[in-house]
């Protein structure tokens, strides 16, 4: 495959009367991972959505691995911010997870044993095994995460979406999910993370972008308290999880 994994040119996007986007042209290369902040409200989940296909642009283009977003969204994993809605639904880690193939077999049919040792696969991978035959319900907030994590990836996707992947998940398990997430990149599949936690992620990202209604882009994935504060309205204090803490000039 060749070309870049995300276009967008001139992206505009309004919730009735409130212009969320605005003029968004950002170019993402396969193999990229890529980090998207911002303040609440600034547009990073919509920006995700958009480039999924499940909102459509007021104006603008946006290309997913080189085609349009409705249909080549089935090569993509998401995994949304909010992970405590319908907990209460009694099914078990094994059947989430298998709901990750779902564009693959299609609703309401069988899935096959090749599609279980799939999900076994990445149920071990993430080190859910002890958890397989558990109700969903039961899981911690970070669990959980892991869970949606597995049915992401389950699919085998070109191309990876997190929206706030670790909000629930202690210290320890937010390196853990970062590390795998590294191993996955290394391995070729491109990254799109939206986070607040700037200073965790300082020493994964490839590339960055600060959100908030426009979007500026940094290549190079370095960043400075000035643009933080650009971006936010407010200071923000860098705190480095890693070295080395990288720095850029202000926009």
């Amino acid at each position: 495959m060749s070309g870049p994994a995300i276009e967008i040119k001139n992206l505009s996007f309004s919730f009735g009367s409130n212009r969320v986007l605005e003029d968004v042209n950002v170019r993402i290369e396969r193999g990229d991972f890529f980090g998207l902040i911002g303040p609440n409200g600034g547009g990073k989940t919509t920006l995700i959505r958009l480039i999924l296909g499940v909102l459509e642009p007021a104006g603008g283009e946006v290309l997913l691995l080189g085609g349009k977003p409705g249909v080549m969204r089935c090569r993509a994993g998401y995994i949304p911010q909010e992970v405590s809605s319908n907990i209460s639904f009694p099914i078990s880690v094994m059947d989430v997870v298998l709901m990750g193939l779902s564009f693959q077999r299609g609703m309401f049919r069988y899935f096959t044993k090749e599609d279980k040792e799939k999900a076994s696969r990445i149920i071990r991978e993430l080190r859910l095994t002890d958890l397989v035959q558990r109700h969903i319900g039961e899981l911690s907030g970070g669990q959980r995460q892991k869970v949606l994590l597995a049915r992401a990836l389950v699919s085998n996707p070109d191309i990876l979406f997190l929206d706030e992947p670790t909000a629930s998940i202690d210290a320890s398990g937010q390196n853990e999910i970062y590390e795998y997430l590294k191993t996955l990149n290394q391995a070729g599949t491109t990254i799109v993370l939206t986070t607040h936690n700037v200073g965790a992620i300082s020493t994964y990202i490839k590339s960055i972008a600060c959100v908030n209604r426009q979007l500026h882009f940094h290549p190079d994935g370095k960043l400075d308290e000035q643009i933080l504060m650009d971006t936010y309205g407010c200071p923000v204090d860098i705190i480095a999880h890693g070295i080395p803490h990288r720095v850029l000039q202000k926009h």
